[in-house]
């Protein structure tokens, strides 16, 4: 686990590689098919190395929540343990890690695209705030949890508790699971994960976002979707609509992960003993390997 760009992908590969692991996708954007450069995805050699799961599972107009990634996430796992292979959990999300290695049980309630619209005209005509405040009178306490920014969020939590009649967060349990977990947290000063992160969208663009992108839109998928509203994907729908220019796109996509990484360190806090940190401005490769396999060896 880790922000974004600090490298958890290649060193997942390697772990991969020396052990009998497979590697299971943690990050809430690259579920979706089409979008790969923008969502920075494995590359297909990379993938063809070692197993990958739970990439590529569902379109960008599909409804995909933390309630169904986790129960494809345990029958993954469960699948993986059952051909005697280790499950490598690697992503950046951390409501997505924290609940599959937590045990969350979520509520299966199906989105009500009705109940979001009237809630999204809400949003628009009276700000975002209001649908907070609305949060915070019926569930303090996710209410506490989910930044006020973060409209869908907000609109998820407000969803479940009209269709559950009870807060988001009564409906959240913990049911530990039944096997051993070996946590290893990356980092490194802001100040360079901004730098590589300011690269990395550098080599998007190279790579070819812009055109990716298009092609979205011309497979029919619009800027309303949520997948479509991500980081990188945004901004370029706004250069295709001549609302800002491709320079300015790419200094808000810069700024807006800059914001991403302080929002992960909401969920990856450094101060947490269950995970082992490391810099990764260190050369980490072999002391990371070192404890996994102090770890196996052990159980």
């Amino acid at each position: 686990m880790g922000p974004t760009g600090v490298g958890k992908s290649r060193l997942a590969l390697h772990i991969s590689q020396k052990f009998a692991a497979e590697i299971i996708n943690a990050d809430s954007r690259q579920v979706y098919r089409y979008m790969d450069i923008g969502t920075d995805k494995p590359t297909a050699q990379e993938m063809s190395a070692v197993p990958h799961h739970l990439f590529n599972i569902v379109d960008p107009d599909s409804d995909f929540g933390l309630a169904q990634y986790l129960e494809l996430a345990d029958q993954t796992i469960k699948d993986i343990h059952k051909r005697n292979k280790i499950p490598l959990l690697v992503g950046g999300s951390g409501q997505y890690v924290w609940a599959t290695i937590e045990g969350w049980v979520v509520p299966r309630i199906p989105p009500d695209r009705e109940f979001r619209k009237t809630l999204e005209k809400l949003a628009e005509n009276n700000g975002a705030d209001s649908l907070y405040e609305n949060l915070q009178k019926l569930d303090p306490h996710s209410a506490r949890k989910i930044d006020k920014r973060n409209i869908r969020r907000v609109i998820r939590a407000l969803e479940v508790a009209h269709h559950s009649k009870e807060p988001f967060s009564n409906l959240h349990k913990k049911i530990t699971p039944d096997y051993d977990i070996l946590i290893v947290g990356l980092t490194a000063e802001r100040k360079e994960l901004y730098r590589r992160i300011d690269l990395r969208v550098d080599s998007m663009l190279q790579r070819g976002l812009v055109a990716e992108v298009e092609n979205l839109i011309k497979m029919g998928y619009g800027f309303n979707l949520s997948a479509m509203n991500s980081i990188g994907y945004k901004q370029i729908g706004m250069v295709m609509r001549s609302e800002i220019s491709l320079d300015e796109a790419i200094k808000n996509i810069k700024i807006h992960n800059h914001r991403l990484v302080r929002h992960q360190y909401g969920w990856f806090r450094l101060e947490d003993k269950r995970v082992n940190w490391f810099d990764v401005q260190n050369d980490i490769n072999q002391e990371v390997m070192t404890l996994v396999s102090n770890r196996f060896d052990s159980i």
